[in-house]
């Protein structure tokens, strides 16, 4: 029973790697995985010379760029309607980038 599950796993994560690397141009150099078995079979079969990591934070950067506009979609939870919320946003966005200051913008001094 297992090993039937995992297989479909397997099936699923090849389907997955195939589908990724199908609109690019190369190889990636390395790739973030989870410590699921699946994604290891498929890594083997579909991309074995690629460097591969397993490291809990590696991908912390992707998850950061994102930031941004999960902040946002937690302020248009408040509204009743998307209009209200387009019409808010509109203006907010303009004046919350005039308070907030980019971390890179920011010397070590002024900490």
């Amino acid at each position: 029973m297992n090993t039937d599950i995992l297989e479909e796993h397997q099936n699923a994560a090849m389907k997955f790697f195939k589908k990724l690397l199908k609109g690019q141009q190369a190889r990636p150099l390395k790739i973030v995985i989870d410590k699921l078995r699946s994604y290891w079979a498929a890594r083997r079969e579909i991309m074995p010379s690629v460097a591969y990591s397993t490291q809990q934070y590696e991908n912390n950067r992707c998850e950061l760029s994102h930031q941004p506009s999960r902040q946002q979609e937690r302020q248009m939870r408040r509204f009743t309607s998307q209009g209200q919320a387009q019409r808010f946003l509109a203006c907010h966005g303009i004046v919350n980038n005039l308070f907030r200051l980019g971390r890179h913008k920011m010397q070590a001094d002024n900490g």
